[in-house]
């Protein structure tokens, strides 16, 4: 039985959305434009596609968007002596929509203008989940908690940006690359951790967590010879390995020492350890890279006791020392209490409090409390699990965290 339409448009838009989208941008040489003109050709193929699906449906939806695109700016008032060139241009190049043939990759270009510098980073990811990864700006809104009006006036601001700053839709210069390649895997990574953002009675978002890896995985294609790019996908890869075993089977919280190891996504863990091997082998380590290996480590402990906590502290020694920021602080903190033990990592984290403000940040009054109730100073601890409880967006955690305060200070 074959898919209804909908399944059909809705594949190629989350398959092919950024490759239709990046071939028509380079195309017509304005995004927007492309854009509107592809959701031009979504509308027109709901209608189309019910008399029965064209054999490639990408390059159809790229044909009809050049059309739309011609369309768009005919019907503009406004359209410059340049734009009218242009819709002659694509007017009288047209192809047929089964001659087109193998649509050009122009993702990369995509990527790099999604991520300029000059937006801000929240436009970046979220122009980059809408560009790349075809989401809608409904979904988009929702990764980030804003309303889907405020989302689609930030993603019209963006484009507007890129077409009055005249962000140029090519690769960066090679000077210039390290630092912009620097730049969109942030923005990956910060898709990433929406997706691991705790919220209500969710821990993940897979969507979003699966989303950020298949952007990784655009990346790695496009960049084969960056370790960087590479490592990152193996950190998303390890640390997704143990989405499923983050609730027990009653619904509760799991940390790390209490997960179920045998339900942990083996491939993804060979996959992820094999791209770690390969970054760590074949250029100096970089930050993703040292953190993609403290997760293959842990990933291949077969029990939290066999963890090999002196090799994970070196690492974030080594991470600290590189990119030092209170995040990672903390990690390395927890590392160094089962090498060190809990009073050492301890002082650690007192200098950080020091140095940043911490006050708000949950993760560090739950390092905190289990730090001083391990150094058995109960009511200290106490103040800091309640904390960590007040600060805690999901109700899963604060479960948790309750049941840790009433084992060292019952009602």
């Amino acid at each position: 039985m074959q898919p209804p339409v909908d399944a059909h448009i809705t594949r190629v838009i989350r398959e092919d959305w950024g490759r239709i989208l990046s071939a028509l941008t380079a195309h017509v040489g304005n995004y927007a434009l492309a854009e509107d003109s592809l959701q031009d050709a979504v509308v027109v193929a709901l209608d189309k596609w019910q008399q029965g699906l064209p054999d490639h449906p990408d390059a159809w939806l790229l044909t009809v968007a050049r059309r739309k695109a011609v369309d768009r700016l005919r019907r503009s008032a406004n359209a410059s002596r340049k734009e009218q060139e242009l819709a002659l241009f694509l007017e009288q190049t047209r192809p047929d929509p089964e001659e087109v043939g193998v649509i050009p990759d122009h993702r990369l270009e995509l990527i790099f203008a999604c991520c300029h510098p000059a937006l801000e980073e929240k436009s970046r990811t979220a122009l980059t989940l809408r560009a790349i990864g075809g989401l809608t700006t409904p979904e988009i809104a929702a990764a980030f908690l804003d309303k889907p009006d405020a989302m689609a006036a930030r993603l019209t601001r963006a484009k507007r940006k890129i077409r009055d700053a005249g962000i140029p839709f090519k690769l960066p210069d090679a000077s210039d690359l390290p630092d912009r390649v620097e730049a969109v895997l942030r923005v990956i990574y910060l898709i990433f951790n929406e997706g691991f953002r705790t919220n209500g009675a969710t821990l993940t978002r897979a969507d979003l967590a699966e989303e950020a890896i298949r952007l990784g995985r655009i990346l790695s294609a496009l960049l084969p010879q960056d370790a960087e790019v590479k490592a990152l996908l193996a950190l998303m890869l390890l640390s997704d390995s143990r989405r499923h075993t983050r609730m027990d089977g009653a619904g509760a919280y799991a940390p790390l020492e209490a997960q179920n190891r045998a339900r942990w996504d083996k491939a993804k863990i060979r996959e992820g350890t094999a791209l770690v091997k390969h970054a760590l082998t074949t250029a100096p380590a970089g930050p993703y890279a040292l953190q993609a290996a403290i997760s293959a480590i842990h990933a291949e402990a077969t029990a939290f006791a066999d963890t090999d906590w002196p090799q994970i502290a070196a690492l974030y020694d080594l991470l600290a020392a590189r990119r030092p920021n209170p995040v990672i602080a903390i990690n390395q903190a927890v590392a160094r209490s089962y090498v060190e033990g809990p009073e050492a990592a301890l002082s650690l984290l007192e200098q950080v409090a020091t140095t940043a403000r911490l006050d708000a940040y949950q993760p560090f009054h739950v390092c905190r409390a289990d730090l001083l109730s391990r150094l058995n100073r109960p009511c200290e601890a106490a103040e800091n699990y309640r904390a960590a409880i007040a600060l805690s967006a999901s109700t899963a955690e604060k479960a948790f965290l309750t049941q840790r305060l009433a084992a060292i200070a019952p009602p």
